[in-house]
C-alpha cells in the first residue's frame, strides 16, 4: 500500500500544485470553476496575447508601414495626376474653342473692312475715271490737232500695251503744254 499512498502522494502533490495554479490563474481570470474553464481561459488569454504581439510587430515594422503609406500615396498622386490631366484636357478644349471663336470674328472683321475698301476703291476708281475723262475732253478742245493725233495714237497704243505708252503718253503731255506756253507767250 506504501506504492499506492507513494503514488498518490505524488498525484496529491500534483494535484496541489495544479490546484495552486488554478487558484492564481482564478484570483487573475475573474475565478474559472474548474480545470476545462481554466484552460479555455488560458487559451483565450494566449490568443489575445498573440494578436497583440502581432499588432505590436506590425506597429514596429517601418519597413512595412512605409511601404503602406507609399502604396497609399502612390495611389492618391495618381488619382490626383488623372484629375489634372482631365481638366488641362478641358482647359485646352476652351482654349481651342475660343481661338476658334475669335478666329471667326476676325475674319468676319476681315471681310467687312474688304467690303469697305472695295466699295471705296470702286467709287474713287468711278471718280477718276470722271475726272479723267473730263480732262481728256479739255485737252482735246484745247490741244491743236497734230498734238491731238499723237494723243488719239498713244492712246490706241496704251490699249494694247498700258506700260509704255503711259511712259511716252506723259511725254507727249509734256511736249504739248511746253507748245502751248510758247504759244501764249509769243515765243515761236
Amino acid at each position: 500500500m506504501k506504492d499506492k499512498k507513494g503514488a498518490g502522494a505524488t498525484g496529491s502533490a500534483a494535484e496541489a500544485a495544479e490546484a495552486a495554479e488554478t487558484a492564481e490563474t482564478a484570483q487573475a481570470g475573474g475565478g474559472a470553476k474548474g480545470p476545462e474553464e481554466l484552460r479555455r481561459q488560458i487559451e483565450e488569454t494566449r490568443e489575445q496575447l498573440g494578436d497583440t504581439v502581432e499588432e505590436l510587430s506590425a506597429k514596429t515594422d517601418v519597413r512595412a508601414r512605409a511601404r503602406a503609406r507609399g502604396a497609399e500615396l502612390k495611389g492618391k498622386a495618381s488619382e490626383a495626376g488623372h484629375t489634372v490631366q482631365g481638366k488641362a484636357a478641358h482647359a485646352g478644349h476652351v482654349v481651342q474653342d475660343k481661338a476658334v471663336e475669335a478666329g471667326h470674328v476676325v475674319q468676319g472683321k476681315a471681310v467687312e473692312a474688304g467690303h469697305v475698301v472695295q466699295g471705296k476703291v470702286t467709287q474713287t476708281g468711278h471718280v477718276v475715271q470722271s475726272k479723267a475723262t473730263r480732262a481728256g475732253h479739255v485737252v482735246q478742245d484745247r490741244v491743236p490737232p497734230p498734238v491731238r493725233t499723237a494723243t488719239t495714237t498713244i492712246v490706241q497704243a496704251g490699249l494694247r500695251h498700258p506700260r509704255p505708252v503711259l511712259i511716252a503718253g506723259a511725254g507727249a503731255l509734256v511736249a504739248a503744254e511746253v507748245v502751248r506756253r510758247r504759244r501764249h507767250s509769243g515765243h515761236r
